[in-house]
């Protein structure tokens, strides 16, 4: 009789033991709080004052600064262990000279890209864009720091590697694979993104969306009463979907007003054609343009670090962290709209 209520007493045991960790295993919910926290205002700071400084010369596109801000990009890959992609070369994707069409004025440059492979669907791709280039030095050897366009892009991308790094070292990185990709040439007609777009690491039919972040630094003069703010350009023009998931990660995860302003078919301002993220739209691939507005330092020699207000960067940051993030792991990836 003892051994038989040992025995059942013991099945019941184990059974409850299964039973919990099953239960631990399904319920336990990854949340993307654990890895924003990774982007800090702190490290942004640092990383703007070392990119945008005049030792970069103002990164304008194939010169010796723009080298220089390449190599601080692959460094700081290279240091947080995040590949580099499959066919580019050690993170670069080379363009010669010829393809500028400028002749000798402008020399080869290159996109920086790394990237890390999804665990259940590595074949579709989130592409994470900022060009990294900037206007150079002008004649009288002022140098254009860029620091809101577009180091604060670049700077904050970074981060976001670096969080999604995080959590792949913990077993939770996304779904489907991300590309950084660090465009130059932007400033003189959008041509680095145009060449990854006709020379693509992975097929432009695998690329579910892309998130482009230029300029995120700054508040516009008409938002100093209420800076909490980002404006988005392209979330609904080719996907709803997108747009859906866009508002919703914001209202769980951030908060900040989403000013749509320069979304307007009507916008003289045509921000929706003037960034980087309209070379994949032109391909069909849902699109969003993150962007802080223009401020009276915008291409001039006054658009220094000491200008960018850190604390709301990283809120920006996070805000496209959370995006890619549910982008990459949500369980079917968002659907083109068939009658754009």
């Amino acid at each position: 009789m003892q051994n038989i209520f040992f025995l059942a007493l013991l099945a019941i045991t184990f059974s409850c033991k299964t039973s919990n960790n099953t239960t631990d295993t399904s319920s336990v919910q990854v949340s993307p709080a654990d890895y924003s926290k990774f982007i800090t205002a702190a490290n942004l700071k640092t990383h703007l004052y070392t990119f945008a400084s005049d030792e970069m010369q103002g990164r304008d596109t194939g010169t010796e600064g723009q080298k220089m801000a390449a190599e601080y990009l692959r460094d700081f890959y290279i240091e947080n262990k995040i590949a580099s992609p499959k066919g580019a070369d050690n993170y670069y994707q080379f363009i010669p000279s010829s393809y500028f069409k400028k002749g000798d004025k402008v020399k080869d440059s290159e996109n920086v890209v790394a990237y890390i492979e999804g665990s259940e669907h590595p074949n579709e791709i989130i592409v994470i864009t900022a060009h990294y280039d900037h206007v150079g030095v002008d004649k009288d050897g002022n140098v254009f720091n860029g620091a809101d366009d577009d180091g604060s892009g670049t700077v904050a991308m970074l981060e976001i590697a670096k969080a999604f790094q995080k959590a792949k070292d913990n077993g939770n990185g996304p779904k489907r694979s991300i590309l950084f990709l660090h465009v130059t040439a932007e400033e003189i007609g959008l041509l680095g993104s145009k060449f990854y777009v006709e020379n693509p690491l992975f097929p432009l039919a695998n690329t579910v969306a892309n998130l482009n972040i230029d300029m995120i630094g700054r508040i516009d003069p008409n938002k100093v009463e209420t800076p909490n703010y980002i404006y988005l350009i392209g979330s609904d023009k080719l996907s709803q979907e997108l747009h859906k998931v866009s508002e919703e990660v914001n209202n769980a995860y951030v908060n900040i007003e989403i000013d749509y302003k320069y979304n307007d078919e009507n916008d003289p301002n045509r921000f929706y054609y003037r960034s980087d993220h309209y070379n994949f739209v032109k391909n069909n691939i849902p699109a969003i343009f993150y962007f802080n507005g223009v401020h009276a330092d915008y291409h001039k020699i006054t658009d220094t670090p000491d200008k960018i207000e850190y604390n709301l960067l990283e809120t920006r940051a996070k805000l496209i962290f959370h995006t890619a993030w549910e982008l990459a792991n949500r369980k079917d990836r968002i659907v083109l709209d068939i009658n754009k």
